[in-house]
């Protein structure tokens, strides 16, 4: 059986690329479709395999401003033929909007409804120029209209959560099944020595409400260690205190370090799932995060972290208070079980047993690459 997998874009391994390769693992003989890609950024995993790219991905150094073309984005993907037995889509863009024939079954992983149409569109907007944000509001209805067009296309849609499986319910009146994603945590320790520093690992963008946490540790004077980089990373420096630390984007040995080493997590925005408390938890570290969102389902409350109701300085000051005074009640071992809830294993055979299920006579007796 001829099965074609479809991505967003390759150009960096982070938790899309990350379900795309287990995925990839799944079906090793399965070519990838995708907007545009930059091959030297991926898993070795993922190059193993024939990456086919749409005509905006042959334009010379596209990598560098392909976010710019989103205007060409549907002609591009209507226009890009897939010819196979079984399409597997990984998408939280317009990538599920391909040309294929009418009779081949296409199930797709949904990250997200494109945030930059739907929910988030104003946080986006902020990012933006002028001129840019100007071109995406007359863009969107177009830009919507293919996204439900290619939501059509799907017969079935899987996931990353349950918050994501209200909005495709929402957004694209679909039902969905919810299969958690893939984080690979067996690199991650929890035995270390504490230190006294909070940490935020995040982009530096304004929905993430780095800022939020900024403003809540200048009043409260306790260290808060930040890593990641971003648009906002420069007005952040200047508005944080002595205690707040910038290390901009680290390697993988860095971040393991400071999950290890810090006294808890801060988690002040609202993500789709978010594989950041994970691997905090992984290391065996408590979660403060903001009740709304995929944290929901990935910190269990009073166990392996604590929510704030509301996304203010405030209530993020009270609950920091609150964590340092019920702090030992927090289980290093107990954070780091219910993050394994969440491996690749599990993952892998979730996403076998779905198949199996809903399409036996495609994979009951499919000989699974992994």
């Amino acid at each position: 059986m001829n099965i074609d997998l479809l991505h967003h874009w390759l150009v960096s391994m982070r938790g899309g690329e990350k379900v795309l390769e287990q995925f990839s693992t799944m079906f090793p003989s399965a070519d990838i479709h995708t907007l545009v890609a930059v091959e030297k950024n991926i898993s070795r995993e993922l190059q193993q395999h024939l990456i086919r790219t749409t005509s905006l991905g042959k334009l010379p150094g596209v990598k560098r401003y392909y976010k710019s073309l989103l205007p060409l984005y549907p002609m591009a993907i209507r226009n890009h033929r897939v010819e196979s037995d079984f399409i597997l889509s990984s998408d939280a863009s317009l990538i599920k909007g391909v040309g294929q024939p009418d009779d081949v079954p296409h199930v797709c992983y949904c990250h997200s409804p494109p945030r930059y149409l739907w929910d988030m569109q104003e946080e986006y907007l902020q990012r933006m120029n002028p001129f840019s944000a100007q071109v995406l509001k007359r863009l969107t209805p177009y830009l919507r209209k293919f996204d439900l067009e290619g939501a059509a296309k799907v017969d079935h849609f899987l996931a990353n959560s349950k918050f994501v499986q209200k909005r495709i319910k929402r957004i694209y009146n679909r039902e969905s099944t919810v299969i958690y994603p893939p984080v690979d945590l067996s690199e991650f320790s929890y035995k270390h020595p504490q230190e006294e520093y909070y940490l935020m690992v995040s982009a530096l963008v304004p929905y993430k409400r780095v800022g939020l946490a900024v403003q809540a540790f200048n009043e409260l004077e306790k260290p808060l260690v930040i890593i990641g980089s971003g648009s906002e990373k420069e007005r952040l420096e200047q508005m944080a205190g002595d205690n707040i630390s910038f290390l901009g984007s680290q390697p993988f040995e860095v971040l393991k370090e400071h999950y290890e080493l810090c006294r808890a997590f801060i988690f002040p925005g609202v993500e789709d799932f978010g594989i950041t408390p994970l691997e905090a938890q992984a290391s065996g570290k408590a979660v403060i995060a903001y009740k709304e969102g995929g944290a929901l389902e990935t910190v269990q409350e009073d166990e392996t972290g604590l929510f704030f109701e509301e996304q203010t300085p405030e209530a993020l000051i009270e609950a920091v208070k609150r964590f340092e005074k019920i702090e030992k009640q927090f289980d290093r071992e107990r954070c780091r079980e219910n993050a394994s809830r969440f491996s690749p294993e599990r993952f892998r055979s979730a996403i076998k047993d779905f198949l199996i299920g809903t399409y036996p006579s495609y994979f009951s007796d499919f000989q699974w690459g992994r």
